[in-house]
């Protein structure tokens, strides 16, 4: 088996949901974080709202590159007990660094990317 099997299909979804809402800033590049003072943003941070009147949303890090989805990074939360999922838009190879720096800076909280591919596995393929 394969560590990952990359899904071009799956990247044509994530782009559709970043691209049909409006991206809305949390917090700047260099802002402090609220719960923990000693950690600035590395990047632009913020939610793209879904569609439908649902609390839903997209959590992004925005890069300075040209506007396209890359990857995405899965956290691994020990206190919250959950997962997150967060798109990584249009960010070079140091922003990357200092975003998994940003999200692994404690032992409660680890991380995995999963870099952007265009493979069509045969399972993927539909009718």
């Amino acid at each position: 088996m394969n560590e990952f099997e990359n899904n071009a299909y799956f990247w044509q979804k994530v782009d559709a949901a970043y691209m049909s809402g409006n991206f809305r800033l949390v917090y700047k590049k260099g802002s402090i974080h609220k719960q923990y003072p000693d950690l600035l943003f590395p990047c632009d941070y913020g939610h793209v709202e879904t569609v439908g009147g649902n609390d839903a949303y997209l959590k992004v890090f925005r890069g300075s590159r040209k506007e396209k989805v890359e990857g995405i990074v899965v956290c691994a939360n020990l206190l919250e007990k959950d997962l997150t999922t967060i798109v990584l838009v249009g960010v070079s190879d140091e922003e990357r660094e200092a975003i998994l720096r940003f999200l692994n800076s404690n032992d409660y909280q680890k991380t995995v990317v999963i870099n952007r591919g265009n493979n069509i596995p045969s399972w993927a393929v539909t009718e």
